[in-house]
């Protein structure tokens, strides 16, 4: 097996991943069965980070639209009110 250094793990990492056979190794079918569950985990976590990306940067926005139409009102705001 060969084993990447630095990058990040995706699931056709595990759903490709190869093993050594020897005389009496672990059963090829549990070890895909688990390395099939584990790739659908790790995909399903990859599309929440997505999700938690894509939303965290469409509120970013938002917050700099919101700062560049209200952040000067309060300089106009605080100049007319009496101390």
């Amino acid at each position: 097996m060969i084993y990447l250094t630095g990058g990040r793990l995706h699931p056709h990492d595990l759903r490709s991943a190869a093993f050594d056979t020897r005389w009496r190794g672990l059963d090829p079918d549990q070890v895909h069965d688990y390395l099939n569950r584990a790739a659908d985990e790790l995909e399903r976590l990859h599309r929440e980070v997505t999700t938690a990306n894509t939303e965290a940067e469409r509120i970013r926005q938002a917050l700099r639209q919101w700062q560049s139409r209200y952040g000067s009102c309060q300089h106009a705001r605080n100049s007319r009110w009496p101390r």
